[in-house]
């Protein structure tokens, strides 16, 4: 079996968005586990076992998979003050996008109101724009991450005061 860097990153963005604790690949001499973390705090550990005689060139620098982060610290006091506001997380690990491209307006800026799958921003992961679309109609109250800010899987990017309409 052999797998170039593109289709180990692609395995490791398609595990990062199922419930798979591990999962190994054998053929040969070539050996891959990925195991993610159980616990709140745990983080993906994608770990290659290889025979020494096998030579296999990694990067310099492998993608961030986390799960998803969470808070030590005590939330804002908007976010105290309001329990009922909706936190749309990022469904994977990429880059955060607040427009179709740089020469276009946000899809939404604070204050806007916003209607159930209206387009909200893009994740960009391994050169695909996925689209994150709102499951809510309301206001939006914050938006948490920076245009081309790396984002982690479960991290909070945009925060949402609900209507009923």
């Amino acid at each position: 079996m052999s797998l170039d860097l593109d289709e180990i990153r692609e395995l490791l963005a398609a595990l990062n968005q199922t419930d798979v604790a591990e999962l190994t690949l054998k053929s040969g001499d070539f050996e891959l586990t990925v195991r993610r973390g159980i616990g709140a705090s745990a983080a993906l550990s994608p770990s290659v076992v290889v025979p020494a005689t096998t030579p296999v060139p990694l990067p310099a620098t492998l993608p961030a998979i986390a799960a998803p982060a969470t808070e030590s610290a005590a939330p804002p006091a908007s976010a105290k003050a309001d329990r009922r506001l909706v936190e749309i997380t990022s469904p994977m690990v990429g880059t955060f996008y607040r427009s179709p491209s740089p020469d276009e307006p946000p899809f939404i800026e604070v204050g806007d109101r916003i209607q159930p799958g209206q387009t909200v921003c893009i994740i960009e992961a391994m050169k695909l724009m996925n689209e994150l679309d709102s499951e809510v109609a309301g206001e939006v109250v914050e938006i948490l991450v920076q245009n081309a800010q790396p984002v982690e899987y479960g991290q909070v990017l945009i925060r949402i005061n609900p209507t009923g309409g």
